[in-house]
């Protein structure tokens, strides 16, 4: 199997003594998709002195996962960077949250996943842009974010809460998102599935109320440190679970509007050329042009201006400055 299976920042750092040079950091990450992140942001702290190397856990195996990347005992030449999943909101309640939130070591996205960051609001027009070559303004993404939030804030906290107090099991991760991140927001009318969605939660949260008679003295306390560690009911989007609004929400809601901006572009060659030649050039011109918007989606770093990444950068900063 090699020493490689036993990989720790021990050995990480015997191996920079050998060879000499640059000294190399290893930087563990729980999937392939997540290397891309990760080193963008690491690059920013690369000196003549140091490079990192952002990699799975393992080269011998395809194992990989949260777990698996803190498993390995992390040092200044051996770190992980992984997503903060509810372990950041729950501040050392658990042992997996201790370590994410107090190790040295580990860097977290803070919000729940970096498919969160990849939603957010002020980057998902520009990813529809780029997706179709069409700037018209079609929906409004702040607004309409800051209000299913809002909706669903109360129904996150519980869930949150379920897990902090080890009833998740009357309430998983999988219960909430079949409350908050199923049906089609009409485009056009965007209240009516805000509408839905509000009925949703509040019989939900009734029911919670009385499966959960404990809560009446832990639910409000909890929700303030909630609020406390910056949360606010009008950004829950970014700390629920990020597959779940990627996939049921987001993405459905981008391929919708994309769809609309074809259309409108489309038109708008039909109108001016002037033959059928033209007309016909300028559209397989188009069509070739414009792409899927979830590999935009996936490419563009519209996050990159988000209070959260920012607090991504200033934990790398503590971490590296002295390094």
């Amino acid at each position: 199997m090699g020493l490689l299976k036993y990989l720790s920042s021990e050995y990480v750092q015997a191996a920079n003594t050998l060879k000499g040079g640059r000294r190399r950091i290893v930087a563990y990450v729980e999937s392939y998709d997540d290397i891309a992140f990760w080193s963008q942001i690491l690059r920013q702290w690369e000196t003549p002195e140091r490079y990192f190397e952002v990699m799975l856990p393992s080269r011998n195996s395809l194992a990989k996962g949260k777990k698996i990347a803190l498993s390995h005992r992390l040092g200044p030449d051996l770190i992980a960077c992984v997503d903060a999943d509810y372990d950041w909101l729950l501040q050392g309640a658990t042992p997996h949250s201790e370590l994410v939130c107090s190790s040295p070591h580990v860097l977290h996205t803070h919000a729940y996943a970096i498919e969160n960051l990849q939603c957010y609001d002020r980057g998902l027009h520009e990813a529809c842009v780029k997706a179709t070559l069409n700037d018209a303004h079609v929906f409004p993404f702040t607004a309409f974010l800051a209000k299913y939030s809002e909706i669903v804030w109360p129904l996150f906290v519980w869930n949150v809460w379920a897990y902090r107090y080890d009833r998740y099991d009357r309430f998983a991760l999988t219960d909430f998102a079949r409350v908050v991140a199923t049906g089609k927001v009409n485009i056009q009318a965007p209240e009516k599935y805000l509408d839905a969605l509000r009925q949703r939660v509040n019989k939900t949260v009734s029911r919670l109320q009385r499966t959960f008679p404990e809560g009446r003295k832990t639910y409000a306390p909890f929700r303030q440190h909630l609020l406390d560690l910056g949360l606010t009911p009008q950004t829950t989007y970014l700390y629920m679970r990020g597959h779940d609004l990627y996939d049921g929400l987001i993405l459905p809601l981008l391929e919708t509007i994309c769809q609309q901006l074809r259309r409108q572009r489309e038109h708008d060659i039909h109108s001016l050329a002037c033959h059928e030649r033209q007309k016909q050039n300028e559209l397989s011109a188009y069509r070739r042009a414009c792409s899927p918007v979830d590999e935009m989606l996936r490419k563009y770093n519209g996050y990159t201006s988000s209070p959260l990444y920012a607090a991504i950068l200033a934990d790398a900063e503590k971490m590296f400055q002295e390094k």
